[in-house]
């Protein structure tokens, strides 16, 4: 594994594998930028990988957080930080989103 300079090797790595048959590489980039904007220090990678078959799975690590097909759905933008969030910082106060409920 190479490293970029400024980035930690040892910060958690998030995937999102989704469906290039129904098009989702929109949805799986803006939760992708979504995810970095709140997590920026504390993760290490976030992938986007094409699969198929109506396929949206979420993974923190080898930790599956959500997949589409059991959930029945996607996750709202607020519902997948929190879920990112009790992985990688369970202390961070996600301000409005935690208290949105």
């Amino acid at each position: 594994m190479t490293s970029i300079e400024g980035n930690d090797p040892a910060g958690h790595r998030v995937a999102i594998l989704y469906c290039t048959q129904c098009n989702w590489l929109l949805r799986a980039s803006w939760m992708a930028s979504e995810l970095l904007s709140t997590f920026g220090q504390e993760l290490g990678e976030v992938a986007l990988i094409p699969g198929t078959g109506g396929v949206f799975r979420v993974t923190v690590g080898d930790e599956l957080i959500w997949d589409r097909k059991e959930r029945g759905g996607f996750p709202e933008i607020a519902a997948l930080k929190q879920l990112v969030r009790d992985r990688v910082s369970p202390d961070r106060d996600l301000g409005h989103v935690d208290r949105t409920k």
